[in-house]
């Protein structure tokens, strides 16, 4: 009904684009996870999955990232009252390392990161300060996701870790998702 009325249907954050945290429901059993977390589970109803808004509707642009990066919400704003398509970086994480003089922390140091596959827009923050980064705004459009995994079992990780990295709350992102099921089947076969 409002997509109906609605000129323009922007889905904005993770949870909107990629079904968000509560998205790794999506991978378990939901009464298993409401009888851990509520006192009192049969009062509790909720959805068995959790989806993205464009599983329901179409949507016209996908605002990513948790939190999402203020400047890019003021241009899709701005690009949909001008009659424009909103012009917004599609580019990984790693091209914004460069740019800001980052050494990177996989190469340098062995640190995970997900830079490679993940959507730009957060300022690179967590490899700013050593850290890798853990996808916040998703997967970028053509991810490689098989080769970034490849690289990490030679830095020691583990298919496990390899299945955590990849389900966080983008998780039911589609490049996130497969690549989480592969290491899922090999950290668990059969």
């Amino acid at each position: 009904e409002i997509r109906k009325r609605s000129k323009y249907l922007v889905s904005i954050g993770a949870c909107a684009t990629a079904g968000g945290i509560q998205a790794l429901r999506n991978f378990r059993d939901v009464k298993e996870f409401v009888s851990m977390v509520y006192a009192t589970p049969a009062y509790i109803d909720t959805l068995e999955k959790s989806t993205p808004i464009a599983a329901h509707v179409p949507v016209d642009y996908e605002l990513r990232g948790c939190p999402i990066n203020k400047n890019q919400l003021i241009e899709v704003i701005r690009a949909y009252l001008q009659g424009r398509k909103p012009i917004i970086p599609s580019h990984s994480v790693c091209i914004d390392c460069k740019r800001k003089g980052n050494v990177c922390v996989m190469v340098a140091h062995g640190t995970p990161c997900l830079g490679p596959v993940t959507h730009t827009g957060c300022g690179v923050l967590c490899p700013t300060y050593n850290r890798g980064c853990y996808g916040c705004f998703g997967p970028m459009e053509t991810p490689n996701t098989g080769s970034l995994s490849q690289w990490w079992r030679r830095l020691g990780t583990n298919e496990a870790d390899l299945l955590r990295v990849f389900r966080n709350f983008n998780a039911d992102a589609e490049a996130f998702r497969k690549e989480s099921l592969l290491h899922e089947e090999k950290d668990h076969p059969g």
